[in-house]
């Protein structure tokens, strides 16, 4: 059996200014594939070599794949469904597998919207993608396919979800097959170097109402530090990896497994030959500042933080569960460390003003961290604060959710206001680092790292790449008024996705109405019988003649007994 793996042709000028980021699923799901005994897997990078629609057409037609398997992100979505349309004209045999985490969250909308889908893998992909993989092999598709868990498909004019799948529970059996990337492509930029992106933990157990990984992964699982330590290792022999990023939403959460992670590299002498960088909260800076120095001993240079808002109020809004003023206690711990520091600010919301941004540019200046983000606001439609706002995003252009684009229109500003403060930000902050900061902090090292750091900014930005200013035609607040983000006005939410929210909608409401039913019902309970109690204290203080004639009876021995009884003293005399 031949599977093919196709990593989309999608770009938007975000987290790519870094450098070619290698697609880490490619390798999480060949690995899979080959351990289950299916050999014959190849991978297209369309992305990293811009492949276009008509190579990749003879491509897939010269490689006769039994099985054509794509992800997507929100913003690839179209680009992924794309792939598919061409497998389908260039190989009709093929079984077309969709999966990521748009397509598990929206797999009624983009089953609608794209019938060359013959399948979509929700959520966490590797057993079940094996389970699809053996079911084509043994020719038992598509006639078994409603026995494989958490996949979606259609029959008829039906959209069908099997049962969910369960989560990975024994990660040792997590192997991925790096070997499957041409590794001279993924540079990353600052340090001019092989990158990969490992995995250690899977889930987060935070539920940040902007995100949708703790959704997705549903249970948080760390894997044993030495094996990420053996696949790190191997990244490093084999592939000539000098920088990684850890691919988890938190590493540093569960503190004994990576302090075990940072000490297994340090053991086996990793850090003088890789340098790594991670996304972690302030708070856990704070609980582990202690374990600084080990960090930094083991190769860990970048930090990333997820200060996302200036205002405690956009906090509080996000569910982050940390203060504004522990941002700048984290990064003034991180720069005490030598760790490179990266703050990033969410923007954009209904709220946004000139003076709100012009806030979160002070914020950043008094904190002063190393670099310095600031995200549009993405409305991810499968997550929580989607479903609280939903009445006011306008753009159903997934292709345009990309972090860089702004989907929310604030109510103070248009659009391309917006995007104009945001580069007044970027312009003001790294021009200040790149003319009193870079240059002169430190020598060696550092100041290798965050010069690089500004040729991947500079480059970004002298090619049009950075925030997609050249597609949008932004070229300084003069161009204000010519700015045009080419949102597709037709793309709408296929109905069955809407009916799904509605009926998920009132799912919730409906268990919000039990829940306050019955603690109203425990309330009245409670209060009922606080009143039974006052009204037998008052009668048995005089409330009422039979009490009272009760109360005066004589204690006989008996009686004396069993007073003395219930009181653990009862003896004989």
């Amino acid at each position: 059996m031949r599977i093919l793996l196709v990593h989309p042709n999608y770009h938007s000028g975000g987290a790519e200014i870094a450098g070619n980021w290698p697609p880490a699923w490619v390798a999480y799901l060949a690995g899979a594939a080959r351990s289950a005994g299916f050999e014959d897997v190849h991978f297209i990078d369309a992305m990293t070599d811009h492949v276009d629609d008509d190579e990749l057409r003879k491509r897939i037609a010269a490689l006769r794949p039994d099985l054509v398997g794509v992800t997507s992100i929100t913003p690839s979505i179209y680009k992924a469904e794309r792939v598919l349309e061409l497998a389908q004209e260039a190989w009709p045999d093929a079984v077309r597998v969709l999966g990521g985490v748009h397509a598990t969250f929206m797999y009624k909308q983009v089953l609608s919207e794209a019938p060359q889908v013959d399948a979509i893998v929700r959520g966490e992909g590797e057993e079940i993608f094996v389970e699809l993989c053996e079911a084509i092999a043994d020719g038992r598709w598509p006639q078994d396919r409603s026995k494989i868990k958490g996949i979606a498909y259609r029959e008829g004019s039906e959209i069908i979800a099997s049962e969910a799948a369960p989560t990975i529970q024994d990660l040792e059996t997590i192997k991925p097959d790096w070997s499957i990337l041409n590794w001279e492509r993924y540079i990353y930029i600052p340090l001019n170097t092989r990158l990969a992106i490992p995995n250690m933990a899977r889930g987060c157990p935070f539920t940040c109402s902007f995100c949708s990984q703790w959704k997705f992964w549903r249970d948080y699982r760390v894997r044993d530090p030495k094996d990420v330590v053996d696949e790190i290792e191997d990244l490093v022999d084999n592939h000539g990896v000098g920088f990684f990023i850890l691919a988890d939403e938190e590493p540093t959460i569960n503190r004994k497994k990576f302090i075990e992670f940072c000490e297994e590299l340090i053991a086996r002498d990793l850090p003088k030959r890789v340098q790594w960088g991670i996304n972690t909260r302030v708070t856990d800076i704070q609980r582990d500042k202690h374990l600084l120095p080990l960090w930094r001993k083991a190769g860990l240079v970048h930090i990333s933080l997820g200060t996302e808002a200036a205002a405690q109020m956009k906090l509080d809004l996000f569910n982050k569960e940390t203060r504004v003023e522990e941002n700048k206690e984290a990064i003034r711990l991180l720069r005490e460390a030598d760790i490179f520091t990266e703050a990033q600010f969410i923007v954009g919301l209904d709220n946004e003003t000139e003076e709100t941004l012009e806030e979160t540019y002070q914020f950043a200046r008094d904190w002063n961290p190393d670099l310095a983000n600031w995200t549009m606001y993405t409305p991810w439609p499968f997550t929580p604060l989607y479903q609280e706002i939903r009445d006011q995003v306008e753009v159903f252009d997934f292709e345009k959710y990309n972090f860089v684009t702004p989907i929310m229109k604030p109510a103070a500003m248009d659009r391309a206001t917006l995007l104009d403060r945001v580069m007044h930000n970027y312009r003001r902050f790294y021009m200040i680092k790149a003319l009193f900061h870079y240059p002169w902090r430190g020598r060696g090292y550092r100041r290798k790292y965050l010069l690089g750091c500004l040729k991947a900014f500079l480059k970004a930005g002298f090619q049009r790449t950075f925030y997609d200013l050249g597609k949008v035609g932004y070229w300084g607040p003069q161009s204000k008024k010519t700015v045009d983000f080419h949102f597709d006005e037709n793309r709408e939410i296929a109905p069955a996705q809407m009916a799904d929210w509605e009926a998920v909608a009132d799912r919730s409401r409906k268990a919000a109405e039990r829940k306050a039913a019955l603690k109203q019902q425990v309330k009245a309970n409670k209060l009922a019988k606080r009143k039974a109690r006052d009204q037998a204290g008052a009668m048995a203080c005089g409330g009422g003649t039979e009490q009272m004639a009760e109360s005066l009876k004589p204690i006989t021995l008996i009686d004396r007994r069993k007073v003395n009884g219930a009181q653990g003293a009862d003896r004989p005399h």
